[in-house]
């Protein structure tokens, strides 16, 4: 019998240059791609599949020719834990050599922690943070429901 996906897997963005996209979220949030193809769909020409591997889940990214925005608006981010506030405060520094720091680092406290934005090459916002309690929360409600 096959295996089926249930839940919530994956969130997808409209991309320029994938092969810069998939760099961005190799080199800041620690993914890399699980699945590449051509799709067989108009106006998408490569689909990329990334992955931190710690959960089942995964950012699509289509390559398209025609992108018009950013697919989570001005505030809306991807967010992605980190081991360390010395892992934020380095890529931090080479987010801001390379101009794509769009908030700097700032400790919010619990439930929020210490985080940061960067921008990524088509403009949507990836947060990075230390400290927060998004996923343990989540399983913690998991098995108290």
């Amino acid at each position: 019998m096959k295996e089926i996906d249930i839940g919530f897997t994956h969130v997808a963005f409209v991309v320029r240059d994938l092969e810069k996209s998939i760099a961005f979220y190799e080199r800041y949030a620690g993914m890399s791609v699980v699945h590449q193809r051509e799709p067989d769909v108009p106006d998408a020409r490569k689909v990329a599949w990334l992955s931190d591997r710690t959960r089942p889940f995964a950012l699509v990214l289509v390559q398209a020719d025609k992108v018009t925005d950013t697919p989570l608006g001005n505030f809306g981010h991807l967010g992605v834990a980190c081991a360390s506030r010395e892992e934020i405060d380095r890529k931090t520094g080479m987010a801001r050599a390379e101009g794509v720091l769009r908030k700097e680092p700032e400790d919010a406290g619990e439930p929020v922690g210490y985080y940061v934005f960067f921008a990524d090459p088509d403009g949507n916002t990836l947060e990075l943070s230390y400290g927060q309690q998004v996923g343990i929360e989540a399983i913690r409600r998991e098995t108290v429901s």
